[in-house]
């Protein structure tokens, strides 16, 4: 592990700290490189678990080397300059619909209806793909913990988490919903994600 030295010595340009800001904004660069499908869970945690430690900015540049354009001098540091990726479109109405129907039809379809967006939608749009696959993996966790909980029902915390998930799942899928239909990005808590991009 590098060791800062704090007392800047002749000829030397001393580093500014990192401010909670500028960790927040690392970690939310993380989250869109995991939502673009460029981390995979266990990655994001590695590096969100480094970048919230960050004292320095030359902390943070690994993080983000390997998720720089390609050209791109500087990935890392929030508050220094780099080469932006190719802007995503912002999402037309229907993909808000679509995008809002994958949530909204776990209620009656369970994995199902997500699964239906995805393969009907899924390859037109990157903002429905996005929401539809984090509304299969939620359902895809609901279903395979009640079945878990309600299996074990005769222990408490089995069947307390199992409960829990249920009260979730009543009202997670109507604000993500909500969420979809603003054109906004929405990650589910708690869940299991076996539904990677690509």
């Amino acid at each position: 592990m590098a060791v800062h030295d704090p007392i800047p010595r002749p000829g030397q340009v001393p580093q500014v700290r990192l401010t909670h800001a500028d960790r927040d904004q690392a970690a939310e660069r993380l989250q869109e490189a995991y939502a673009d499908g460029r981390l995979d869970e266990e990655e994001l945690d590695e590096r969100l678990s480094v970048a919230m430690k960050a004292k320095f900015p030359a902390d943070l540049e690994p993080l983000f080397r390997d998720l720089a354009v390609p050209g791109s001098s500087a990935a890392a540091a929030p508050h220094m300059p780099q080469a932006p990726a190719a802007p995503e479109a912002p999402p037309s109405g229907e993909d808000k619909v679509w995008a809002g129907a994958a949530h909204a039809s776990g209620y009656l379809m369970l994995p199902v209806g997500p699964l239906l967006v995805l393969l009907l939608r899924g390859n037109t749009s990157p903002f429905v793909r996005r929401h539809a696959m984090e509304a299969l993996n939620y359902q895809l966790t609901v279903v395979v913990g009640s079945i878990i909980g309600f299996g074990l029902f005769f222990l408490v915390i089995p069947a307390l988490a199992a409960t829990l998930m249920l009260m979730g799942w009543l009202f997670l899928p109507a604000v993500a919903g909500l969420v979809a239909l603003m054109g906004g990005r929405w990650r589910y808590p708690l869940t299991w994600r076996p539904v990677k991009d690509g």
